[in-house]
């Protein structure tokens, strides 16, 4: 783990290593030949160890202040910063080299002295140090700079990639939609045609196209799943479901439809009546003789119930199962819009037939006016 540290720090700061040992190197060998003057080996310690701390110190305070957004009083806390960098730096040569005098790494003929000469020099080299520092930090800082402005233009770029991908896309739905109201614009009219055609040569025919017409009409303008629709409109969906049964089965079916009360300005969610009748028409015995499939709806004083009686089909397989698919979705429906204020009930009677009711509040906006 050390050797892994060591080989990370190592390869990060490579270039500073490789920098400060060129440095040193040039001070210590190139000036020392030049100048035929050499200091004690304690004496160079001191030196670049205090050096390199005030560098990457003055550096670390310096990128935290710049880095402040707070502009106020900046300018005087960077001042500070450097006058306490230089008092650091002069009260640790000062010290570092009364220890290693002591220690007997360093050997001069008397002792330091707190002079004016030693605090200037200490001063001098300590901005020496400083104003690399600060370079090196400015420097930084305009490389960070630059990458947030690139990083800015690639997202300015892949924002209009994707706005312009978003405008083909309602470019796209747009034509799609004007196809959606050209193809049924003209489904509608063939089907009218063939109504028309067929009204005289095969009333059932046309009476069956009128339904079927009438009933994608309504679905082609349903709302959302989250809105209430007319019940009104549900109702009629039904009469027109009922009457295609009829005209597919030669009126064998033996169903009935009960409306009590007033349903103009009631609303309703949407699919649940047509799901229970639906069901009855493809799980239930609809063409028994005596026991007749019942669909009752009925509104008094804001209470609105739906039921629905029909025989169990036991000719069809796995009836008990498709049952339930489309009952656990109109429960989940009713609880959407409802929350826990309904009540739905399925059952099986001793008669073999399959019964629900539906139970629910519905206050009418439009009562008053009915009346």
């Amino acid at each position: 783990m050390i050797f892994f540290n060591l080989k990370k720090f190592l390869q990060y700061y490579k270039l500073h290593l490789f920098i400060w040992g060129i440095y040193i190197i040039y001070e210590v060998f190139i000036l020392g030949l030049v100048s035929k003057s050499f200091r004690p080996t304690g004496a160079y310690i001191i030196i670049y160890v205090s050096n390199i701390t005030v560098f990457y110190a003055h550096a670390f305070f310096l990128n935290k202040l710049l880095s402040n957004k707070n502009l106020k009083l900046k300018p005087i806390k960077i001042s500070l910063l450097i006058i306490l960098t230089i008092c650091g730096y002069t009260l640790f040569n000062y010290y570092s080299g009364l220890a290693f005098i002591k220690l007997g790494f360093i050997r001069i003929s008397g002792p330091i002295s707190f002079t004016r000469e030693f605090i200037l020099t200490c001063t001098y080299r300590s901005l020496y140090y400083i104003g690399f520092a600060t370079g090196y930090v400015y420097l930084i800082k305009s490389f960070r700079d630059q990458k947030k402005v690139e990083a800015l233009e690639r997202q300015n770029l892949v924002t209009q990639i994707e706005k312009q991908a978003l405008e083909n896309d309602l470019v796209q739905s747009q034509n799609n939609y004007l196809r959606s109201q050209i193809n049924p614009h003209f489904l509608f009219n063939t089907l009218n045609f063939i109504y028309n055609d067929a009204r005289k040569k095969a009333p059932m025919a046309a009476d069956a196209i009128m339904n079927l017409s009438e009933m994608m009409r309504y679905a082609l303008k349903r709302p959302e799943a989250s809105e209430m629709v007319p019940l009104s409109e549900e109702i009629e969906q039904i009469e027109h479901l009922i009457n295609l049964h009829k005209l597919r089965t030669a009126n064998t079916i033996n169903l009935e439809l009960e409306i009590t009360g007033d349903m103009f300005g009631l609303r309703f969610p949407p699919l649940i009546l047509l799901t229970l009748v639906e069901n009855i028409f493809k799980h239930g015995n609809i063409s028994h003789s005596t026991q007749q499939a019942i669909i009752k709806i009925t509104y008094e004083r804001d209470k609105l119930n739906i039921s629905t009686i029909n025989m169990i089909n036991d000719n069809k397989g796995k009836q008990t199962e498709s049952h339930h698919v489309g009952i656990d979705n109109i429960g989940k429906r009713l609880s959407s819009f409802y929350g826990n204020d309904y009540i739905f009930r399925y059952y099986k009677d001793p008669l073999n037939r399959f019964i629900t009711e539906i139970d629910v509040t519905v206050v009418n906006p439009l009562a008053r006016l009915n009346r």
